[in-house]
């Protein structure tokens, strides 16, 4: 009997507990006490999840003594507006405490990923990186007519007129049109002026490039909105260097969360972009 409960526990209970363990989450890192540069990767959509994480090693590498300066690597198209100005704020917070934070674009730093490069102390690009496309989106599906076709329609009792403004269901008023391009308007000076104060650029400058247009990391210098060009190990170099860093310097990533079971069937990803459709953002 014994034997029996050994091997069910074998069978079906120790697969189960290695599985989960697959999907346990963690950020530690073994620092030591060597002077170092901390890389910190930005990349995709910029999510809650990615927001979460990034605002988490970035306060982690703030607070950790021999970690002397960042770099930020992003690689990303953009994504949510809060998400992107708590990453951005985060940012100010390293900056404030006095240790010096690079950022790194990589074949994509557009928008929203654009918008988290702005406050850091230099902003470095490769020649060819896709960059800018300053501006700010919301997109709201509308299935009404497919709905109409196989007879479903909302019954809709709200509170007042705009309660279910954004609606995917009816067709969005003029009135509701104008009270949401208020909204992107308002997020989108916020942008502008984070470019303005950030990169002490003249707002009518800024304003003239700032009209959603992708650009290369090469004409980004040229404009004033990025600093140098190099590729990631040019900033790596130059991180090191002015803190302090000499010869090599040692290299401290997070370590990498491990996928959920969402994220490895690429059930995650669907839900995050249906959900940021309605949402606005920087991309």
């Amino acid at each position: 009997m014994v034997q029996i409960i050994f091997v069910l526990l074998k069978l079906f209970v120790m697969p189960l507990f290695y599985v989960s363990s697959l999907f346990l989450t963690t950020s530690s890192v073994n620092f030591g006490f060597e002077k170092s540069v901390g890389l910190i990767e930005v990349k995709g959509m910029i999510t809650e999840e990615v927001r979460k994480e990034t605002v988490k090693n970035l306060s982690k590498f703030r607070r950790t003594k021999n970690i002397r300066a960042i770099v930020l690597r992003i690689d990303s198209p953009g994504g949510g507006v809060s998400a992107s100005q708590e990453i951005y704020n985060e940012i100010k917070r390293i900056r404030y405490a006095g240790k010096p934070i690079y950022a790194s674009m990589g074949s994509i730093a557009a928008s929203g990923g654009y918008y988290i490069a702005i406050p850091c102390d230099m902003i470095f690009a490769n020649p060819g990186t896709a960059t800018g496309s300053i501006g700010v989106i919301m997109e709201i599906p509308n299935v009404e007519q497919l709905l109409k076709k196989i007879g479903v329609y909302f019954m809709v009792i709200k509170s007042e007129e705009h309660k279910d403004i954004g609606s995917p269901f009816r067709e969005m008023t003029e009135k509701e049109e104008e009270l949401l391009k208020a909204v992107i308007d308002d997020v989108y000076h916020q942008f502008v002026d984070a470019v303005v104060m950030e990169r002490g650029m003249e707002k009518e400058d800024v304003l003239e490039v700032a009209d959603g247009r992708i650009m290369t990391g090469k004409q980004a210098v040229e404009l004033g909105l990025v600093d140098e060009l190099g590729d990631l190990q040019d900033v790596i170099s130059a991180a090191a260097e002015v803190a302090g860093i000499k010869g090599k310097p040692k290299i401290i990533k997070p370590k990498k969360k491990r996928p959920t079971l969402l994220e490895l069937f690429g059930i995650k990803t669907l839900l995050e972009e249906y959900i940021t459709t309605v949402r606005l953002q920087y991309r």
